[in-house]
């Protein structure tokens, strides 16, 4: 980072805007967590090539560094806050609407912020799209027929990040994906034949009847639909229980 954006950066900082550090810390202070229960309620995320480190975390609570935009997705996700008001952003921590630091002049984030911008009018752009909430699922209908769908849910994504691909709401229900999916969570699924092993799918199941939330793992030869909450046994696919797979779990929301 050049000392131009180091000032834009300071500039911002003794503004209205805190730090990532200062959010997380506000998070632990009102939650009674600790640097181990962000780890913690991050890991169900972390993939191959993304995690979160304890040093990674104690840096940015520390404000030596500020997460990269898919770290800070991670942690937004794990923590159920809004990313911009992990940034630090003056912003509802779970609603849609942004209001950014007034300075008087026009500037970017770069560096590690660089998915972020400061506009003029102090408003972040954003784009609705709305999205079939599916209920039960008509036999032998495509899961996206008419009949299935109970309301259409208006999501607010900022402009130009509009998940891609064909998207349908489902509803979790009961606790067998908890903690990483809450019962009653809205789970935006994109619709698509395989998924890659660890991820969470939406899984048709039952004679196609029914959808059920799991995370597809390969053990062995078998495909496995394996719960994250452990009080639940995994279910097994065979050729005398099949099962096809809806989509991927791209997103979800919850009230608290």
């Amino acid at each position: 980072m050049d000392k131009n954006q180091n000032a834009n950066k300071a500039e911002l900082y003794s503004g209205n805007r805190q730090t990532v550090g200062d959010r997380l810390k506000e998070y632990m202070r009102k939650n009674n967590a600790k640097q181990v229960d962000i780890i913690e309620k991050a890991r169900p995320f972390f993939t191959d090539n993304l995690k979160i480190t304890k040093t990674d975390l104690s840096q940015y609570i520390n404000n030596k560094t500020e997460p990269r935009s898919d770290k800070l997705h991670l942690l937004a996700k794990a923590l159920n806050v809004d990313e911009a008001w992990l940034l630090g952003f003056d912003k509802n921590k779970h609603t849609s609407s942004v209001t950014y630091p007034t300075q008087g002049d026009d500037y970017s984030i770069n560096d590690d912020l660089s998915s972020y911008e400061i506009k003029p009018k102090n408003m972040v752009e954003t784009t609705t799209k709305h999205i079939p909430l599916i209920g039960e699922i008509a036999c032998g209908d495509p899961i996206t027929a008419e009949e299935n769908v109970e309301e259409y849910i208006t999501h607010v994504f900022p402009k130009g990040q509009v998940p891609s691909g064909e998207l349908i709401d489902l509803r979790a229900k009961g606790h067998s994906m908890e903690p990483t999916i809450p019962d009653g969570s809205i789970v935006t699924i994109r619709l698509q034949p395989e998924v890659e092993d660890g991820e969470i799918a939406a899984v048709q199941v039952n004679g196609d009847t029914e959808a059920t939330l799991k995370r597809v793992k390969h053990i062995d030869g078998l495909v496995m639909l394996k719960p994250d909450n452990d009080a639940y046994d995994p279910i097994i696919i065979t050729p005398n229980n099949p099962a096809t797979i809806i989509g991927k779990a791209i997103q979800f929301t919850s009230k608290l």
